[in-house]
């Protein structure tokens, strides 16, 4: 057997191992059970078989083989195009759309997993053949905790403080707390927001945090999220039955009205507070050179 041949394998099942492990279904089901999740392990053991032979190849002095990484990138940014078309498409079904902010976002992460394969299969197969099998299983284990930190990201409940309020209406504006919504006149429809609706006011830790919320796509996200946990009273052709997330614009503060078919509030404190905080999303105004720089003396 070629000496490269276990060290390759076991880069090869530590790059699927990661991307196992980094394959999760949750509430929303994406990927879908089964095919969905068999097209994601079979492009992760392909980025393994990637990850694995680069570094036979620099010994070998067989450069020519590593170009095949940036064929992989292109392929890799392939998968990128697939989510983003899939779900944009199946997004036009949903009750309560997920917004292309968020659509991106979901791409971009199934397209970085998979170099998170290819560095996890390099880092295993280089501890096994520039030392031994026990350095490669340390590089194996500091791998996984690198895609656990990358795959975890922040969630909403780090940057915002979440308060239940009842909605109200005054008149036929329909509020949460003090934050306008939507004008609902029919009585009928007024009897059911308040009998299945419910408002949550997110109040920004900083003041970064305020353009982080105020985005549209972030805003959307979360009432997917709570849509889909929590299901939704509604169907197509009821507009006064959408779930709504507006501004304060005096403080920054966001009201997000929504009409689930479970009304727990603790559970949907929880959801809202585990949202993914959207990479597209985040503005940090207090970061900028501009606002570091002192008024200019003339």
């Amino acid at each position: 057997m070629n000496e490269y041949a276990l060290p390759i394998l076991f880069g090869v099942m530590a790059g699927t191992i990661a991307r196992l492990y980094m394959l999760r279904s949750d509430y929303r089901q994406y990927p879908t059970y089964l095919h969905g999740k068999i097209i994601h392990l079979a492009l992760g053991f392909i980025a393994a078989g990637l990850g694995s032979i680069v570094i036979p190849a620099i010994l070998e002095e067989e450069f020519t083989a590593i170009t095949f990484l940036t064929l992989a990138a292109s392929q890799f940014r392939e998968v990128r195009n697939m989510e983003r078309n899939t779900l944009t498409e199946l997004d036009q079904y949903e009750l309560v759309k997920r917004g292309n902010t968020y659509i991106e976002g979901i791409a971009i992460a199934f397209e970085g997993r998979n170099y998170l394969v290819i560095l996890t299969s390099l880092l295993t197969t280089a501890g096994i053949l520039l030392w031994n099998i026990w350095v490669g299983l340390v590089a194996f284990i500091i791998s996984l905790c690198l895609c656990h930190r990358f795959m975890s990201g922040n969630r909403l409940k780090d940057l915002v403080d979440i308060e239940y309020f009842e909605p109200r209406f005054d008149g036929a504006g329909l509020y949460v707390d003090n934050i306008y919504i939507m004008n609902i006149g029919l009585p009928k429809r007024q009897k059911e927001v308040l009998r299945y609706g419910m408002g949550f006011i997110l109040k920004p830790k900083n003041f970064n945090v305020r353009s982080t919320i105020a985005n549209l796509g972030q805003r959307q996200a979360i009432l997917h999220d709570v849509s889909t946990a929590l299901g939704v009273y509604r169907d197509s052709g009821t507009p006064a039955l959408v779930p709504l997330a507006k501004r304060d614009l005096d403080d920054g503060r966001v009201g997000v009205f929504v009409l689930p078919q479970e009304k727990d509030i603790e559970k949907a404190i929880a959801i809202i507070g585990n949202v993914p905080t959207l990479e597209n999303a985040i503005r940090m105004p207090t970061k900028s050179n501009i606002g570091k720089k002192g008024k200019v003396s003339r």
